[in-house]
């Protein structure tokens, strides 16, 4: 004989029902009353999915019908997760009508790293600490000292883990806000000041520090992302999320990435390097040494570009296969001239164009040197003086309008 019947009356079922019976019970009240639907049926809410918790295990309904809740609590088997928990795994297995696979996963963490292009062409290993949340491993996430103490409905939010306030809009208007209970941080329930962990002052969790490996391969370009699968904060009531990585490349002082593989490299040479030829020693990321070489003939003008085949980045992942060295000349030409020079200049070289004039007057003008920051100041004086001239203009014609384009 049954002794309780509280919870069978909860889930409008009589004691001998079935599990089928149990199940389509709470599937309707469970979808009537869920917070997300009813705000203020939190505490109904939580009352179902206990009693369904209880009913729907076979040792669990064994105990309650012998002695109530009383003897479920006594035999250590009270509700074994919250009510969203049980919410979740519900319909989770039929249906999935949350659409969620799994258990829920909490937040991923960002984090920066500023690396080198010397550690994206040789790989590198790296370590960063990251500041992160773990579950505690005095009260082993329960939050109590006891573990048979469980916590108790906040009393905020009447265990629904949302609150809900009334904004007035206007004198006739008034608006529902529904936010995070800020008493229990949405999970609905509270643990009484004398029965929490010391350790984590019944959070449950702990902040704590983890290092990090970071292995950053060859080839690895700015902008990628490493992720560590399940390193994110922890919580007893979920999954954790993951701690994501992304590469920063600093800027190189002599090389420049174009693309995943290809690299560009600046290399100064003087007039008569363009003009007779040239060599060059460039020592590459991984501090070897290339020597180049342009051949007397060979006419190298300014912003020429030439490349060199398998002397780029690394391709990630087949870091074997290179991309090219790309190579653009700036051709450095001198000051002046010493005027005794130009003759034999003009002897080797080809000759000047001839101008011919036209016919009629024709005026000779300077060659001045341009400065183009200077040039820039005085246009925006100018502008300047125009805008306030324009202005003057309209305070002191009445009826005069500006053109509409």
């Amino acid at each position: 004989m049954v002794k309780d019947t509280a919870y069978y009356d909860l889930l409008g079922v009589k004691p001998n029902c079935s599990a089928d019976d149990l199940k389509k019970a709470y599937r309707k009240l469970a979808l009537k009353y869920h917070p997300d639907k009813n705000p203020n049926e939190g505490e109904r809410f939580k009352a179902i999915s206990q009693a369904y918790d209880v009913l729907s295990n076979e040792e669990k309904r064994r105990l309650y019908d012998m002695g109530g809740e009383k003897a479920i609590k006594e035999g250590g088997m009270g509700a074994s997760s919250s009510p969203m928990d049980i919410f979740d795994m519900f319909f989770g297995m039929g249906g999935r009508s949350r659409g969620r696979e799994g258990p829920r996963k909490g937040k991923d963490m960002h984090f920066s790293l500023a690396v080198t292009l010397e550690e994206l062409y040789n790989g590198s290993t790296r370590k960063l600490k990251v500041n992160r949340k773990e579950i505690c491993d005095t009260c082993k996430g329960s939050g109590t000292k006891n573990p048979s103490v469980g916590p108790e409905s906040c009393g905020n939010c009447r265990g629904s883990g949302m609150s809900v306030r009334i904004e007035r809009l206007g004198s006739s208007f008034v608006q529902q806000i529904q936010t995070v209970c800020p008493e229990c941080m949405g999970s609905g329930e509270r643990i009484a000041a004398k029965d929490r962990c010391k350790q984590c002052d019944g959070q449950k969790v702990i902040k704590n520090s983890k290092v990090l490996e970071v292995h950053i391969d060859k080839g690895m370009q700015d902008g990628q992302k490493i992720c560590y699968s399940g390193e994110a904060d922890q919580d007893p009531s979920y999954e954790a999320g993951d701690i994501v990585v992304i590469l920063e490349q600093k800027e190189h002082e002599t090389f420049k990435r174009m693309n995943s593989t290809n690299l560009m490299l600046n290399v100064k040479i003087g007039l008569t390097e363009a003009l007779c030829g040239f060599q060059r020693v460039v020592t590459t990321l991984d501090n070897r040494s290339l020597f180049i070489s342009v051949y007397p003939g060979e006419v190298i003008k300014h912003g020429m570009i030439k490349f060199v085949v398998n002397e780029g980045m690394p391709t990630y992942k087949n870091p074997f296969e290179k991309g090219k060295l790309i190579i653009q000349f700036s051709v450095e030409f001198p000051e002046n001239l010493d005027p005794a020079v130009v003759p034999k200049l003009e002897e080797l070289l080809p000759p000047r164009k001839k101008v011919n004039l036209p016919t009629g007057e024709v005026e000779e003008v300077n060659l001045l040197d341009y400065n183009e920051e200077e040039d820039q100041r005085r246009g925006h004086g100018q502008a300047y003086d125009a805008y306030d001239e324009d202005g003057d203009m309209h305070h002191s014609g009445p009826g005069v309008q500006c053109a509409t384009q």
